[in-house]
């Protein structure tokens, strides 16, 4: 590990909330109908911490977790991130701050068919033509368990592989924030538990807070929290 990645290990450690999350209300609208799927809801979050988030369909996980990222605009509210309020931040800033500190996994891997394996790890800093670190690439191949498939390309990986891909991907920037909609929404069982083990490495190895919705009860025990979801609210 090198100075300035133990350093940011460091700063993970010591700080104490990485999320803070006051009195969200999100409304969709269509036409005159109003429905709202997150209600008053405040929230925090400590670095270092595996929150899972739970609840049944229609609960407002998902919308949770988008307003946590700041990729859903809030109808009432603030989310701080590392102290900075979200809701004051241009397009410019919250792209920013999204290739910096967050990294994203969802149910569907979103790999480019023709690019291997590599380049799709490296696909976030082609777009932002940022110089491209061979070394991280690597350790983070090695974190999912990918070593050998550097040169290999998505349809010729199975989905719990290419899940894995996507998960280095959102790990190669050293996020501060994991940010992961039902990982193993298209995965078998077996997948699905090799997927939480990487997330649960990630997480004490890197010191990465990582917050995750999912169906999986089962699944959402092996965080070091577990947030239960209902019409919108905590229970």
């Amino acid at each position: 590990m090198d100075i300035i990645e133990n350093i940011d290990k460091m700063n993970k450690i010591t700080t104490h909330s990485v999320i803070e999350a006051k009195n969200l209300k999100k409304v969709y609208k269509t036409g005159t109908v109003e429905n709202t799927v997150i209600h008053n809801l405040s929230l925090s979050i400590k670095s270092g911490e595996f929150v899972t988030i739970t609840g049944p369909s229609g609960s407002g996980k998902s919308t949770l977790l988008y307003l946590l990222s700041g990729m859903e605009p809030l109808t009432d509210g603030v989310v701080y991130l590392k102290g900075k309020d979200l809701t004051k931040m241009d397009d410019k800033e919250m792209s920013e701050l999204r290739r910096t500190d967050m990294g994203f996994v969802y149910q569907f891997y979103n790999l480019l068919e023709e690019m291997n394996v590599a380049d799709n790890v490296f696909l976030p800093s082609l777009i932002k033509e940022k110089k491209l670190d061979i070394n991280r690439l690597r350790k983070v191949l090695e974190m999912v368990g990918l070593t050998k498939y550097e040169a290999s390309y998505p349809y010729e990986l199975s989905g719990g592989q290419q899940q894995r891909v996507a998960i280095a991907r959102a790990l190669y920037t050293n996020p501060e924030v994991i940010f992961a909609d039902e990982p193993t929404g298209n995965l078998d069982s077996i997948s699905s538990e090799q997927i939480m083990e990487i997330f649960k490495k990630i997480n004490k190895e890197f010191k990465t807070t990582i917050i995750m919705v999912t169906h999986s009860d089962k699944l959402a025990k092996e965080g070091t929290r577990q947030i239960v979801m209902k019409d919108g609210q905590i229970c």
